[in-house]
């Protein structure tokens, strides 16, 4: 039995699926994915998470990676890289909340360039470097040293 996250990369166009959560009056982006069930493999888990979510048929691409949840280390997170071909992905839904209670507000197609540092840090934990174009981009990114700036208490 496999206890965990599935979750699932989708490009289109140098841009990424993403779907937009709102807990607690905060929005941000991740990708499509979610727990893995009873019986099911990591594989099944990612393609059942992406149909739910955006409402589209995935065919696994690859898998780009496994890590252990920081704060749980039995949990394991499995990435895979899915294809939908032509099809045209629609805001679903995640059946672990009720209507009134939806997470899920939107899905968009985003660059890396369109996106906050931390939902870009979280990509590149789960192993979107394993795609080339992105892995090319990243060779672009030169020396520069950048970090988010902490605020400064006195």
């Amino acid at each position: 039995m496999f206890k965990g996250r599935a979750q699932c990369i989708v490009v289109r166009n140098e841009k990424i699926l993403m779907v937009k959560h709102r807990e607690d009056g905060i929005e941000h982006y991740c990708i499509p994915g979610g727990g893995i069930e009873a019986g099911e493999t990591p594989e099944q888990a990612a393609v059942r998470e992406l149909n739910e979510e955006c409402r589209v048929i995935g065919k696994i691409a690859k898998k780009l990676g496994e890590y252990h949840d920081p704060y749980e280390y039995d949990r394991i997170f499995y990435t895979y890289q899915l294809d939908i071909g032509g099809q045209e992905p629609a805001l679903g839904c995640d059946p672990e909340f009720a209507e009134k209670d939806a997470v899920l507000v939107g899905i968009e197609w985003l660059a890396l360039n369109e996106m906050s540092e931390r939902d870009r840090a979280f990509l590149w934990s789960a192993g979107i470097f394993a795609i080339k174009e992105f892995a090319e981009e990243l060779q672009s990114y030169g020396d520069d040293i950048s970090y988010p700036k902490k605020a400064v208490t006195l």
